[in-house]
């Protein structure tokens, strides 16, 4: 029997695979896991078992405190002052429906397998190894990235709330360059008390969270009765300045679509919810409540906090950066206490949000690390918590070195594109499942129609964006629309289902899919230049990281798996002899 030893064992064997990575790139990089292996091999190389122990009002709980941050109180003003108008509540109210179809994808496959690893391991069972490291980096890296951002900005919200200065809490260091040298001492010990907890137990931090969340829906359940109290519902439709537009839409459809495209950013949050579903104690019942459930609150919820906003002042009159406080301190209402109120109630949203994408992305790298594309140490399961410790303690560390030092301005949006592109790819994964049975049905009639879907969805995009307004616009997006259309029903008709959901699965299929797969393309042109850069830079430094390390350690792996099978097979056929 050929032995395979490892490819990092000597400078010689790891020389000596590099030769080799053409080759195992190609056996490696599309090779899919079933959902057995999932549920049962991979699992186990986690040693101890995550502890089954959340209900679908913890997960509820979860979403909320993942989506309702910080962030919903400044990307009001701005959508609602340059884009939308009053009409923002029409932009979160198609924002929340995105947001669900999404959730709709991420359910059917949590429903079915149970784990922690989220869309990666989705992926993983649908589009490969490399497509499901590839994605699952990015997201890693950016919720590190934001997670920092979101820890820095609780300095600012504690310092209003206090009516101190933020300055007053951080220091400079003159010697470093700029963007990296205001030192936040406030943000790193917030990040590392969150990863205390969420290393002892996720059941605490689930209380902690449902605590802090029913908090700051109080302080957002204040802010909305005291906005349609004290405010006037003749601001709707009159602008302060009356040569701006009027009435409800002052700027027409676009400017609600483009302002969802904005607010969709709030909703980002629920996709982590997923990565519990290894702990969830009736999966096939609590999981759909608690994914589409806590989407559902939030936009009532977000709907209810613009329409409130929209009655405090004109849209014209709005502040970008801090609407709901300039709302309340100065105008008619001038009640400079609340805005203080708000300060407190942003903060529990951002400790709220923190703790969720910090457990989200813990659970991540664990099942990432049980697929040996990264060491295993981060797939251990400590025996006494029941919690991916490592996991949680690297992360832990990373961010709060980086918040400490890399200023807001430098971390901002860093999350966005990569969680949109992991939206798209889920969609697309969930209809590639239904259609697609390895060695049953041929993939490429539903392959072929995810690419021209896709680049239908590209071109009405940029049709939407770069077209210059006029007549000819509406007829020429209609036009693109109805071959979208057309193209799905072909889709549709021609080719059937090759398998059905056993418990839950997304309804209309695959209409609401491939809704969802317009809808995240649709959201993802609206990104600017930067954000593009960043996740080209990403996705570059994941292929290096993948090329020079992961396949190599995945093909170990998988000639061991088969060195074990084989060890077993010959010591079966022994005993039988005998």
């Amino acid at each position: 029997m050929e032995t395979h030893s490892s490819s990092f064992s000597t400078v010689q064997s790891y020389l000596h695979a590099l030769v080799h990575t053409p080759h195992r790139f190609a056996r490696r990089a599309p090779s899919v896991s079933s959902s057995y292996e999932e549920l049962s091999q991979v699992k186990a190389r986690s040693g101890s078992d995550m502890r089954k122990t959340l209900r679908w009002f913890d997960l509820v709980g979860l979403g909320i405190g993942g989506m309702v941050g910080a962030g919903v109180f400044v990307t009001t003003g701005r959508v609602t002052r340059l884009y939308a108008g009053p009409a923002v509540v029409i932009s979160y109210a198609i924002a929340g429906l995105c947001a669900l179809l999404s959730a709709f994808c991420y359910t059917e496959f949590a429903v079915h397998m149970p784990v922690a690893g989220g869309a990666f391991s989705y992926l993983r069972i649908t589009f490969g190894e490399f497509a499901a490291f590839l994605t699952g980096a990015n997201l890693i890296t950016e919720y590190v990235m934001s997670n920092a951002a979101v820890a820095r900005s609780l300095t600012s919200y504690l310092a209003a709330a206090m009516g101190i200065s933020t300055a007053k809490w951080r220091f400079f260091l003159p010697f470093l360059p700029n963007g990296v040298n205001e030192i936040d001492l406030v943000a790193p010990a917030v990040v590392l008390i969150i990863t205390l907890i969420i290393c002892y137990r996720t059941r605490e931090s689930s209380i902690v969270n449902m605590i802090l969340t029913a908090l700051h829906i109080l302080f957002i359940a204040f802010v909305i009765l005291m906005g349609f109290w004290r405010g006037d519902w003749n601001n709707f439709t009159r602008p302060e300045n009356p040569q701006n537009p009027s009435g409800f839409f002052p700027h027409g459809a676009s400017g609600v679509f483009n302002g969802a495209a904005m607010v969709y950013l709030s909703y980002i949050g629920y996709d982590a919810v997923s990565t519990m579903a290894e702990e969830v104690r009736n999966p096939v019942k609590d999981i759909p409540i608690g994914v589409s459930g806590s989407v559902i609150i939030v936009t009532i919820l977000y709907c209810l906090m613009a329409a409130s906003m929209s009655m405090l002042l004109p849209y014209d009159m709005i502040d970008v950066e801090a609407p709901f406080s300039a709302a309340f301190r100065g105008g008619k209402v001038g009640w400079e206490w609340v805005a203080r109120v708000i300060g407190v109630g942003a903060s529990f949203g951002i400790v709220t949000s923190l703790l969720v994408a910090m457990l989200g992305q813990a659970r991540y790298i664990c099942v990432i690390g049980r697929s040996n594309v990264v060491p295993a140490w981060f797939a251990r399961v400590h025996p006494k918590t029941s919690t991916p410790v490592n996991a949680s303690v690297f992360l832990g560390i990373f961010t709060a070195a980086i918040s400490l030092f890399t200023d807001l301005n430098v971390l901002l949006n860093m999350v966005s594109i990569g969680t949109l592109f992991v939206f798209y790819m889920v969609s697309n994964a969930v209809v590639y499942r239904r259609y697609v049975v390895i060695g049953m049905t041929k993939p490429w009639p539903t392959l072929s129609f995810l690419c021209l879907f896709s680049l239908t969805s590209i071109i009405f995009t940029l049709l939407w964006h770069f077209t210059p307004a006029g007549k000819p616009k509406p007829f020429v997006l209609a036009a693109c629309a109805a071959i979208a259309v057309s193209i799905l029903q072909v889709f549709h008709c021609m080719v059937p289902q090759a398998m059905k959901p056993a418990f839950w699965g997304v309804p209309f299929m695959p209409w609401l899919p491939s809704m969802s797969i317009f809808l995240n393309v649709f959201l993802l042109g609206s990104l600017d230049g930067p954000s593009y850069a960043r996740f080209g830079v990403f996705s570059g430094l994941a292929v290096l990281v993948y090329v020079l390390y992961s396949v190599h350690a995945s093909f170990d792996a998988e000639m061991e798996s088969q060195k074990n099978v084989e060890e077993s097979a010959e010591s079966e056929e022994g005993s039988q002899k005998v």
